[in-house]
């Protein structure tokens, strides 16, 4: 069906049904996302401020076939909030719906609006000696509706899950209006299909979420964190089902690190305090959350000692006070800004079976030695099998220079990702970045049922149009 723009006649109709006040400037950073690879644009831009009147714009969209773009806090890496082809569309930012409506601590429950800040969340949970498990390098800015949307990992999936297993329920506009009241508290509800798993990471391709049940776990009594070096990805592996066999559920991160990355932090954040006076080639951060009357330190310092004594460590740094564990944490953290800062040629957000991580690490390097001399940056959530793959130039270079070349990396390592079983969006979504390797890499089966679900519910196609599936 042909799309229309969101011009000045559609804006005109906007300001009838809500007023002046729900309109505004399309600034630059609504129509850019962090890493400049996508430029889009937009006709409109719209900030309700509640789920009636997202219901109101997504309907007068819907009668005027004006594609719609849900926008959260612009931090996502696939481009899945930039639309660059195509008419104008309204972009619906959820800004202005950041409320914490409502906390259930006995329950362990959270009812948030989708533009609520990770970030605030966290400390709304906080408030209550609960935690809100999400966590990730932008939780500063991004937003509890696009972390559903694109159904975000981060740290603390080995623990607690995705962002799908932390919703109960949700609250949504659906592409013809109507408002979805779907905000359950119950854990247990088996009535018909899920149509809450259905729009989370649907990245509003099926509608806006505009509400959300999260679920909060309780603090832990005592938390450990230790940064430990290992003697390789394989030494790594059998760590963590140590540290697992261990302490169980209790181990709540456990992050992989290669030399690479604190190279990169030494030479464009010298200010990030290091732990090792030297970079180890790989190690791991681990973290640790144990009940009243356990000692996290003892229990980091017996992993290391059977550790040891099974020759996959090298070395270790215990934190010992909260000071030291933000410090071991910085580093972490920092990695993603300091790629940034270096400039990546081609990044890669992938997920392989834990036990193939060695291998595909090996042929990886091999894989990237065939197209050229390069820096690779490969880190991440070991414990869920989810890696940062990032290729880098020299030093010295820039990554602008590689522009050529950046297709044939990422094709090869998407292969790759293919032939081990993987999957080429582990946390970060299709967006628009990855259509091509939805369809390339996808099971037919899935795509025409994805296809059908999508005509099903927008059948004009104004939702998000171009992201994770071909229009």
């Amino acid at each position: 069906m042909r799309l229309n723009p969101a011009d000045d006649t559609f804006a005109h109709r906007i300001r009838a049904a809500l007023g002046d006040d729900v309109l505004r400037h399309v600034s630059e950073r609504y129509v850019e996302e962090p890493r400049r690879r996508f430029h889009g644009k937009a006709g409109l831009l719209a900030l309700p401020r509640s789920v009636q009147e997202v219901s109101t714009l997504v309907r007068l969209a819907s009668e005027a076939t004006v594609p719609v773009v849900p926008y959260g806090g612009g931090t996502g890496l696939v481009g899945g909030q930039i639309m660059p082809d195509g008419p104008a569309p309204l972009l619906v930012s959820l800004e202005r719906m950041s409320a914490i409506r409502a906390i259930y601590p006995t329950e362990n429950l959270m009812i948030a609006e989708a533009g609520a800040v990770l970030a605030d969340v966290q400390l709304a949970a906080q408030n209550q000696n609960r935690i809100f498990p999400l966590s990730l390098a932008a939780q500063g800015s991004c937003r509890i509706g696009g972390n559903l949307a694109t159904n975000a990992g981060g740290v603390n999936v080995l623990r607690y899950g995705n962002a799908r297993d932390l919703c109960l329920g949700l609250e949504a506009v659906l592409p013809n209006g109507e408002i979805w009241n779907g905000l359950s508290r119950l854990r247990k509800d088996n009535t018909g299909y899920d149509l809450r798993n259905l729009l989370i990471g649907a990245e509003g391709t099926l509608g806006i979420i505009t509400a959300a049940s999260l679920k909060l776990f309780p603090r832990p009594a005592a938390t450990g964190t230790a940064m430990v070096q290992v003697v390789s990805p394989e030494a790594a592996i059998d760590l963590l089902a140590l540290a697992r066999d261990q302490m169980g559920d209790s181990v709540s991160a456990f992050e992989l690190i290669h030399r690479q990355g604190l190279q990169f932090l030494s030479e464009v954040l010298p200010n990030i305090r290091q732990p090792f006076a030297a970079h180890p080639e790989w190690s791991v951060l681990i973290e640790v959350g144990l009940s009243a009357g356990q000692s996290p330190m003892d229990a980091l310092e017996r992993l290391y000692e059977a550790a040891d004594a099974r020759n996959l460590v090298v070395d270790a740094v215990i934190a010992q006070s909260e000071a030291q564990r933000m410090d071991l944490w910085s580093v972490r953290e920092h990695i993603p800004e300091a790629n940034r800062l270096i400039g990546s040629v081609s990044s890669h957000d992938i997920s392989v079976p834990i036990s193939e991580i060695p291998q595909f690490i090996r042929k990886g390097a091999g894989v990237i030695e065939k197209i050229g001399r390069f820096r690779i940056n490969c880190f991440g959530h070991l414990g869920d099998g989810n890696l940062h793959y990032n290729v880098f130039p020299t030093q010295g270079r820039d990554r602008s220079e590689f522009d050529g070349v950046r297709a044939e990396i990422k094709g090869a390592v998407h292969d790759l990702v293919y032939a081990f079983g993987g999957s080429v969006s582990a946390e970060h979504g299709v967006g628009r970045l990855k259509v091509g390797d939805l369809e390339r890499y996808g099971d037919p089966v899935k795509l025409d049922a994805m296809r059908a679900i999508k005509a099903a519910l927008d059948p004009k196609g104004i939702m998000n149009p171009g992201a994770v599936l071909k229009v």
